[in-house]
């Protein structure tokens, strides 16, 4: 007899449903998956068939063929297996139902039965709702808060197999889980810019950042705090929405980092990977690729700290992303295309002892120094927006008690400057000065005779390219919009003129 149920597989971080079809025959006793399962697929076989045994049911001792349609997309995890049950059951005979195309089921079997949280949840939910007709998705009940961020839908909490069974028999009914409004919440970044003495340009610089979205380098001896300003950064980000809040939850639920007791990123990613770490860990890839760590800072900051000591590849590898804002990953079994929508904030010394153009003595040859800043490439380093310099803070910095402007009082400024660049890009995707297109430049960002002089005087003097003009244009745009300007004034072109200037008194001399 042939049985058919529903369920999805995940495919980069979009879910695409799956049929699996399950036909038991007389024969040889046999048990074969075919479909372009990977090896977790397969090994559904034996947790499959203890499952059944261990509920008190029969396995068939027949040939078993499992087919999981289109047969011609690679497919993997472990969430088949309630899928393969029930068509097995219901192939067999021991479970009656004329219902299968009405409900999709996903969730791993236990050896007992039980059935535990996969990853992938809420991608696969969120292409529920896209379907043509309504349907009930049977999910753990470990994931039923993940699934119910997606309150379109009918999801059920399950936690074992039998409780399936009789729910599909009619023995049961099974409530579904209550939309959650959790994604309202916002949990608030503990490390405060009050904190931090002294460095009072690199605040600024970092508040303009998060309002446009720019990518800012920060350079500087040791001690002086970039990473702890770096840190802060998020504390000043905008709250997020709640469709920022589903596209960061999806992709940490598809590489499986969401917590069960709280299945929300309602909090800005903040993202620190090791300078060790491999490009693939950075854009993401794999034999079926999953989220790197730019994906996983979607709609927040990826830190790049000691930025030169990170592998070539994995530098010249963020030029794209940093340009398109995702990252396409092509492999032999297909193309996969993941959001990288982040600010990057990367910090490094100015030489490998760290004191060129301190107070302190520089103990590295320009042979050094030349081979040490070399690593940051120029179209890498044309793709910062913001360059700036993070001095060593003096004693009597440090020794003043007063407290300095806290996080949330930046944000109110960062929240007004973002409200009114929604306002301006409302009938458009992006929502930011940073996104602006070469149209939305000409459109946006008008300069008066002064101000065009000064800017094409600074053009020619620090010999900039075509895509630093844009930007000194996008952070300019971004500066009038803090001070709450409808048009760019000569001092907001100075200020960004001034963040695009100190890579000449490393880079060029």
């Amino acid at each position: 007899m042939l049985a058919t149920l529903n369920t999805l597989f995940i495919n980069g971080i979009e879910a695409r449903p799956v049929t699996v079809e399950v036909d038991i025959q007389n024969g040889l006793p046999d048990f074969q998956i075919v479909g372009l399962a990977s090896t977790a697929i397969k090994e559904a076989r034996e947790r499959v068939r203890s499952a059944i045994k261990n509920c008190d049911y029969d396995f068939p001792n027949q040939k078993i063929i499992i087919n999981l349609a289109p047969a011609d997309l690679k497919k993997e995890g472990t969430h088949f297996d309630l899928a393969i049950a029930l068509g097995i059951l219901i192939a067999s005979e021991q479970v009656k139902t004329e219902s299968a195309q009405l409900y999709y089921v996903a969730g791993e079997l236990s050896l007992d039965g039980s059935v535990r949280k996969v990853p992938g949840i809420l991608p696969m939910a969120l292409e529920l709702v896209n379907l043509s007709q309504p349907v009930q998705f049977l999910v753990p009940e470990e994931n039923s808060s993940e699934a119910a961020l997606v309150n379109e839908i009918n999801s059920l909490p399950i936690s074992h197999l039998t409780q399936v069974i009789k729910w599909i028999q009619g023995e049961i009914a099974l409530d579904a889980v209550k939309p959650d409004d959790r994604a309202l919440y916002v949990n608030h970044w503990q490390a405060d810019f009050a904190d931090v003495k002294g460095q009072d340009t690199a605040k600024r610089a970092l508040q303009i950042a998060a309002a446009g979205m720019h990518n800012i380098l920060l350079i500087g001896p040791p001690g002086g705090g970039k990473t702890m300003l770096a840190r802060r950064a998020v504390s000043i980000f905008p709250d997020m929405n709640r469709q920022e809040v589903l596209e960061s939850t999806r992709i940490y639920s598809v590489a499986n980092l969401l917590n069960s007791d709280n299945p929300l990123i309602n909090c800005r990613p903040f993202r620190s990977p090791h300078k060790n770490a491999s490009a693939a860990s950075i854009v993401g890839g794999g034999k079926i690729p999953r989220p790197g760590e730019i994906s996983l800072a979607q709609n927040g900051v990826l830190f790049l700290d000691e930025l030169p000591e990170f592998s070539r590849d994995v530098l010249e590898s963020l030029r794209q992303p940093l340009e398109d804002k995702v990252i396409t990953v092509a492999r032999a079994l297909g193309t996969y295309t993941f959001p990288a929508n982040f600010v990057l904030i990367g910090s490094m010394n100015p030489c490998p002892c760290g004191n060129y153009g301190s107070q302190v003595e520089c103990r590295c040859t320009p042979i050094q120094i030349h081979k040490y800043l070399s690593r940051i490439s120029g179209p890498l380093l044309d793709r910062m927006d913001l360059h700036v310099e993070v001095p060593r803070v003096e004693f009597e910095q440090l020794k003043d008690r007063s407290q300095g402007e806290t996080s949330a009082q930046i944000k109110e400024r960062v929240t007004l400057a973002r409200s009114a660049q929604e306002i301006r890009f409302a009938d458009q995707h992006n929502k930011v000065n940073a996104l602006m297109s070469p149209s939305d430049v000409k459109g946006h960002c008008v300069l008066d005779h002064e101000t065009e002089q000064l800017l094409k005087t600074a053009f020619n003097k620090l010999n900039l390219s075509a895509r630093g003009y844009d930007r000194i244009l996008k952070v300019a745009r971004t500066i009038a919009d803090l001070d709450n300007e409808v048009n760019i004034k000569i001092q907001h072109i100075a200020e960004a003129l001034q963040y695009r200037s100190l890579d000449k008194k490393y880079w060029m001399n």
